[in-house]
C-alpha cells in the first residue's frame, strides 16, 4: 500500500507460516490454478491445502461443542458477527503509480475475530528495476537487498495472485487498506508477467472506505496510522507489509464491532456498498480539489473500487 505506517501489538504471538513448503504432506493438486513459472507452481501447490483448510475452518463457524458423549450438540451462544475470520493483504512498492511501479514486498495473512494471526506468508521480490531512494526511505528495502535476497518478480506475483484467489474462493473476505491501490498494482503486475489477474475480487473489505462513510465528519487525516490510533489498534513497526496488513485487519474488526448497526449484515452486501461509497468519496474529493484550484475538472479522480 502507499505510505501509511502501522505496527503490530505484542499482544499477539508470531504466527506460523501460511505456506509450509518443506512438508510433503502439504502437497496437493492445485486444481484450476493458472499456469505459473517454475518454481512458483510448486510453491503454490504446497500452499493450497493450508489455505483450503483455513476456508473450511471459517465456513464451520459457529462451532458446535459436546459436553459429554451422550449429550446433545450445542451451538455457541455468541451472536454472529459481520467479520468472523479475515484475510489481510498489503504491498510495499517502488512507488505509487499502479500501472508502472513494481511490487517489492507483500504479505498475506489470516486473522481470527479477535485479531490474532492464525497463518501468514511474506514475499520479497526483485522488482527488476531500481528502487527509488524515496521508496527505500519508506519501507527500508534497497535495490541491492532486493536483488540479492528477493525472488523473481514473476514467481512472487503468481504466488500472491493464487493465494488471494484461493482465499476469496473460500468466501473469506480480504482486508486491504486503500484496497484500490494494492489490488490495482497487483493486477498490472500480473499482466506484466503474463499471468491472469484477479477478476473482480470479492468480498474485499477496505477500512479506509468504510471509516470515511461511518464517521464522515471526523476531522483529521485518514492515513492508516491515524485511523488505527482512533480505533485503539497498537502501532509499532511502520511501513512494513505485514504490520500494515495486520493493523488494517484489526481496524476492520474494530469498525465492524463499533458500527454493527450501521453496516449491512453480510460481507457480500458490504462489498457492494463499498463500490458506491468509494465512487461517492472520489466525486466529493474531486469537487473539493476543483473548488480550491488544485485539480482541473477534466482530471476527475477515479473512484473505481476495489480495482482501478
Amino acid at each position: 500500500m502507499p505510505p501509511y505506517g502501522v505496527g503490530m501489538s505484542d499482544r499477539w504471538p508470531d504466527p506460523p507460516p501460511l505456506f509450509d513448503l518443506d512438508d510433503p504432506d502439504d502437497l496437493a493438486e492445485p486444481g484450476d490454478a493458472p499456469a505459473l513459472p517454475e518454481p512458483a507452481a510448486t510453491a503454490v501447490a504446497a500452499a493450497l491445502p493450508l489455505i483450503a483448510a483455513a476456508t473450511r475452518a471459517a465456513a464451520a463457524e459457529p462451532r458446535a461443542t459436546e459436553a459429554a458423549d451422550d449429550a446433545p450438540m450445542v451451538l455457541s451462544e455468541r451472536p454472529p458477527r459481520l467479520l468472523q475470520r479475515v484475510a489481510v493483504f498489503d504491498l510495499e512498492t517502488t512507488g505509487v503509480d499502479v500501472e508502472n511501479d513494481r511490487i517489492v514486498t507483500a504479505y498475506v495473512g489470516l486473522l481470527d475475530d479477535s485479531g490474532a494471526v492464525l497463518h501468514a506468508e511474506s514475499w520479497l521480490a526483485d522488482p527488476g528495476v531500481e528502487i527509488p531512494a524515496g521508496a527505500t526511505a519508506v519501507h527500508g528495502i534497497t535495490t541491492e537487498h532486493a536483488r540479492a535476497q528477493g525472488r523473481p518478480a514473476a514467481e512472487v506475483v503468481g504466488e500472491i495472485v493464487q493465494a488471494l484467489r484461493t482465499i476469496l474462493a473460500g468466501g473469506i473476505p480480504v482486508v486491504a487498506y486503500n484496497a484500490a491501490f494494492d489490488l490495482s498494482m497487483l493486477k498490472h503486475e500480473a499482466r506484466r508477467h503474463g499471468l491472469d489477474p484477479l477478476a473482480d475480487p470479492s468480498p474485499v473489505i477496505d477500512p479506509l472506505v468504510i471509516d470515511k462513510t461511518v464517521d464522515r465528519y471526523r476531522k483529521g487525516k485518514r492515513t492508516l496510522d491515524v485511523v488505527a490510533a482512533h480505533y485503539a489498534v497498537a502501532l509499532e513497526a511502520a511501513h512494513e507489509a505485514s504490520a500494515d496488513a495486520i493493523a488494517a485487519g484489526r481496524v476492520a474488526l474494530a469498525i465492524a464491532e463499533r458500527y454493527a448497526d450501521a453496516l449491512p449484515p453480510t460481507v457480500e452486501e458490504l462489498h457492494t456498498q463499498q463500490i458506491a461509497w468509494a465512487r461517492a468519496q472520489a466525486e466529493s474529493l474531486t469537487e473539493y480539489f476543483v473548488r480550491i484550484g488544485r485539480l482541473d475538472p477534466a482530471d476527475a479522480l477515479d473512484g473505481s473500487w476495489p480495482v482501478r
